[in-house]
Order: structure tokens, then sequence, then C-alpha cells
């Protein structure tokens, strides 16, 4: 059965090529703007689940992984800033505060219809952060397309005291202890794709 990322994201891509399974990539190219009272938990799966769900007439026997990422820091939901002075803003946000990283995964066969679902959270403690650091990070890893306005695999390590949480994966973006559990769910074991 083939493997679908429903997902336009080079890190998401890059996560999943890590597991050594063949798959493609399509975007999904759904409207992600929360709806009005949202919590963040429920944002994460109906975004995750609408992604892969767009895709199953494309790809009527498949398994399609689609999966969502919101920061929340302070009771404030933190999506993708587009922007330095947005990035700037989330950052000036969270620092010296924890931020939690929520990460849902919907995998859906498209063929049985049948779907299976994860939400993973992983706490990130930013340090209190000056302007200047803030401004010299951002002009330097430019993380604009990133929840939270950091990348943790890269200099944006730097901004935090500590990390808690079961897969640092899932702070990238997608979580693959959970995915793995997922996927032998639907038979498909990464350590014995043949079988």
């Amino acid at each position: 059965m083939q493997l679908v990322l429903a997902s336009s994201s080079p890190y998401r891509k890059s996560l999943l090529q890590r597991l050594g399974l063949p798959f493609v990539c399509c975007s999904p190219d759904i409207n992600e703007t929360p709806l009005p009272g949202e919590s963040v938990e429920t944002l994460v799966q109906r975004l995750a689940s609408a992604k892969a769900s767009v895709l199953s007439q494309r790809y009527p026997s498949a398994l399609i992984i689609g999966s969502d990422q919101a920061c929340q820091c302070d009771g404030k939901i933190l999506g993708k800033p587009g922007s330095f002075e947005a990035a700037r803003k989330q950052l000036q946000h969270c620092s010296g505060l924890p931020a939690d990283f929520h990460t849902a995964i919907s995998l859906l066969d498209s063929e049985s219809g049948l779907s299976f679902h994860s939400h993973d959270v992983y706490r990130v403690y930013f340090r209190t952060l000056t302007s200047d650091e803030i401004d010299y990070y951002l002009q330097t890893e430019q993380p604009f397309d990133c929840a939270g306005s950091f990348k943790a695999e890269g200099l944006g390590i730097a901004l935090f005291e500590a990390m808690e949480g079961k897969d640092f994966h899932s702070l990238l973006g997608l979580p693959l202890i959970s995915l793995c559990t997922l996927l032998r769910q639907c038979g498909l074991n990464p350590l014995s794709p043949a079988a």
C-alpha cells in the first residue's frame, strides 16, 4: 500500500525519510485558521485529520499521514509567524516561560476508511531573552515558517534552558515514535517493511 505524506513541509519530509520507507508528498492545501474558541488540542487534531482526509480521493488505496503542530505559551496559541516582526513578538511573548508544542498525527487508510490518531506534547523552557538575542537569532536563522519562531535542530536550541517530552521529533513537526506505533497498527512495520 502506498504511503503518502500530506504535507509540503521540508521538515516533515526530512523526518519521514529517516524511517527508510518509500513515500510521496502531496500538499493538502487546507485552511489552517483556528476556529473561534478552539483549544490547541482540538485545533491540531482537526487539521491533521483534514490534511489526511482531503487527499483520500486522490490516493484511494494508501496510508495517508496528516500532521499538524501549534505552540501554546501562557494560554496563547502561536502558529507560524510568517514575518520577522511577528516572530519577534512570539519570542518576546515566550521569553522566560515554558511553551508546549502540540503535534497531532492522523493516519488514514483511505481504502478501508479507518483512521488512527496520536497527540504528542513537547515542552520547552525559554531562557529570559534580550531584544538583541531575539533579533540576532531571527536574522541568523529566519524561522518564519516554524510554529513558535525557532528551529530547535539549529541555533534555536540556544533559546532554551531545558526541554522535556517523549520524542524530540515532535518538536520538529512529526513525532516519529508515535508515527511508528500508528504504522504498525496499520500493518506497516518500519523494521520489517516487506512483511
